[in-house]
């Protein structure tokens, strides 16, 4: 399976902020939207990506005080982003290696979605259980 047809799974939603916006307004988009990052965008080009794990170093650094900070200033300005013709196996390599629950995907300059691990844990579990079912069929008709 390749990355293009999680993207189709999933569908076509991006949720983005700009970099001028507030964390807080960030935090709440993403408990809106129940989503674990957002794309941060500047005049619709992506400028970089803030995720759950961001706000949480944020909270570390400054305490609670996140009231007046801007997504800039915690955003990642360059995210790991991978292609629609990557592999699940290979994207699953990338996110591991490098302890990233959040994935841009890009087609040349045009930003196709995000995908999380966890739409590639689902992706490779049913992968799995398409094969399991290939074997049991071809067990069960077994030549005798």
């Amino acid at each position: 399976m390749i990355i293009r047809e999680i993207l189709t799974i999933k569908g076509g939603d991006i949720f983005s902020i700009e970099p001028d916006q507030l964390v807080s307004e960030a935090v709440n988009l993403m408990v809106q939207q129940d989503v674990g990052s957002l794309v941060v965008r500047q005049d619709g080009t992506m400028v970089g990506l803030i995720t759950e794990r961001d706000v949480l170093r944020g909270l570390n650094e400054r305490g609670c005080a996140l009231i007046a900070v801007k997504v800039s200033d915690m955003m990642m300005t360059e995210p790991i982003i991978g292609s629609p013709d990557d592999t699940v196996d290979y994207v699953r390599g990338v996110m591991t290696e490098n302890r990233i629950s959040h994935l841009p995907v890009m087609d040349g300059d045009t930003l196709l979605g995000v995908i999380s691990f966890h739409d590639v844990a689902r992706a490779c579990l049913n992968a799995a259980d398409f094969e399991n079912n290939l074997l049991k069929r071809y067990i069960k008709h077994w030549p005798e």
